[in-house]
């Protein structure tokens, strides 16, 4: 104890440190002298040189940050001013949003810790970024209790590793450090943890549907990522996979993937409810059908605009109920209307893909269209049986385009004026 301290009154306010007074004082002008760099000036070495250094000083800053908001903690700073914790009375002094203090107060409460000290010494050090920091927080507090003494060893190892691997490589790895540090007991614990993941992940499945007033409907899904999600995200890019000239943004690619995936769905691998099949069924008018512009109904009690009808009348699973004047059901659609499997294996062989014209997309991407419509007479054969993809399958149905048959087989669009 200095003689200064020993001869401080009680309650009299403790000096400013002049060694951390001088230290900040020499980090601001350092600080100043940076951002008076103009960077357009710099060569590209130097530019490349000035964003590693920056990129580590963040680092080096952000452990400052939370070896001083974690011993802030530790001495309950924040009863000075009544807060209910070291977060809110950090907000209120910084103007820092209460989520990012909070996730900062608590990896610096952590990196306080004994266990890992490491940690906070690396991340001051620049030696990991944050987000590093929190994986390896993570990964180790994962490790059954049971395990407790291999924790330091696994501190050690990820921190070797965080050298080569971001943050996102790195929690990959995390998830079997037992299997570096104790082989032993690894596989029983990675068993367990997935286990407990999948049977948590089970608990969040849900799926809710909601009709927007533009005609759109907005939906909103959990699905466990190992298994489920990942199927359905490898089958929607396998559909887009097969448009490899589409420049549209893939979320929006994806979105189509979708549609064309309900779509395409086989009816007869659905239940039944009620003893009905659960396949959508379209009723429509005998001159809708045949080419007249009022709408169709859905069994759900949707609306549909009649170029629409008439394409989903083209495909395997959608039952066109064919009502005439009078309202009564003249004819109610049977799969014998659609073409068999082998007409159309027969139809992708003779045309090899998508018949509108500039389209290159392969039999797999393709419906069959019939060329005379089923309600004016037209078979169901090869001969009058076209390829078209999901996209230009729509635009043939739609009224706004006319269609010309060309001698190659193939058809062209053109806007109607």
């Amino acid at each position: 104890m200095t003689t200064d301290e020993q001869w401080r009154a009680p309650g009299a306010p403790v000096p400013p440190s002049p060694v951390l007074t001088a230290v900040l004082e020499r980090l601001d002008a350092a600080y100043d002298d940076l951002s008076g760099l103009p960077v357009t000036t710099l060569s590209d070495a130097d530019l490349t040189r000035l964003l590693d250094v920056a990129t580590r000083l963040v680092d080096r800053s952000t452990g400052a940050v939370t070896a001083a908001v974690g011993e802030a903690d530790h001495r309950r700073l924040g009863d000075v001013i009544g807060a209910r914790h070291t977060g809110q009375w950090w907000a209120g002094r910084s103007l820092l949003t209460r989520p990012e203090v909070n996730r900062l107060t608590h990896l610096g409460r952590r990196l306080s810790e004994e266990l890992h000290a490491p940690v906070q010494a690396a991340l001051a050090g620049g030696g990991v970024h944050v987000d590093q920091a929190w994986v390896i927080v993570k990964a180790v507090d994962a490790i059954p209790s049971a395990h407790q003494h291999v924790k330091p060893r696994a501190v050690e190892h990820l921190l070797v590793l965080a050298k080569d691997h971001d943050a996102k490589a790195l929690k990959v790895l995390g998830r079997r450090i037992l299997d570096t540090v104790a082989p032993e007991v690894g596989e029983a614990a990675e068993a367990k943890a997935l286990a407990d993941e999948e049977a948590a992940a089970a608990r969040k499945v849900s799926l809710t549907l909601r009709e927007n007033p533009d005609g759109t409907t907005t939906g909103k899904f959990t699905l466990p990522t190992a298994g489920a999600a990942e199927m359905l995200r490898k089958q929607l890019m396998a559909i887009t996979g097969q448009a490899p000239r589409d420049e549209r943004p893939l979320h929006e690619r994806l979105g189509w993937a979708f549609i064309e995936w309900i779509e395409r769905y086989a009816a007869d691998r659905l239940p039944t409810s009620g003893g009905v099949s659960a396949t959508v069924v379209v009723t429509m008018g005998l001159g809708t059908l045949m080419g007249g512009l009022a709408a169709a109904s859905l069994d759900t009690g949707g609306r549909l605009s009649a170029g629409q009808a008439r394409r989903l009348a083209c495909e395997a699973g959608i039952i066109p109920a064919v009502l005439g004047g009078t309202s009564e059901v003249l004819d109610l659609g049977r799969t014998r209307r659609f073409h068999t499997r082998a007409q159309r294996v027969a139809i992708a062989q003779r045309d090899g893909g998508c018949t509108a014209e500039g389209c290159d997309l392969p039999p797999a991407a393709c419906h069959v269209h019939h060329d005379q419509p089923w309600s004016q007479g037209g078979p169901t054969d090869t001969t009058t049986g076209r390829l078209l993809c999901h996209r230009h399958h729509r635009v043939i149905h739609d009224e706004r385009y006319g269609t010309t048959h060309l001698p190659n087989g193939n058809v062209s669009f053109h806007r109607r004026t």
